[in-house]
């Protein structure tokens, strides 16, 4: 494994662990979402240039485009919450709650 590949794949887990451990806000847990997109995208990329293989280069980009539907329906929600319940704090969401 190179350096690269081993520091993306760090960033991935750290993202992931962030969204396990430290999910008491959702913005926090959109911005770990986000890290753990961009660096499957990057390690995406970087394997499209190392086997050189021409189909499988418009891989990366589709997942960045769904990457980006994710973000804004993401940010969506963020708003919608916080105008309904005045914060973006998880513990504070419950379907039961108008």
């Amino acid at each position: 494994m190179s350096p690269t590949q081993f520091a993306l794949s760090a960033m991935f887990m750290l993202a992931l662990s962030g969204l396990t451990f430290y999910r008491h806000h959702l913005l926090s847990a959109l911005l770990c979402l986000e890290g753990m997109m961009l660096s499957l995208f990057m390690l995406l990329a970087i394997w499209a240039l190392q086997l050189n293989m021409t189909s499988f280069s418009a891989t990366p980009m589709l997942l960045l485009a769904f990457s980006a539907c994710e973000a804004g329906a993401g940010l969506a929600l963020l708003v919608a919450t916080t105008r309904t319940h005045g914060s973006d704090r998880l513990k504070s969401l419950s379907l039961l709650q108008c």
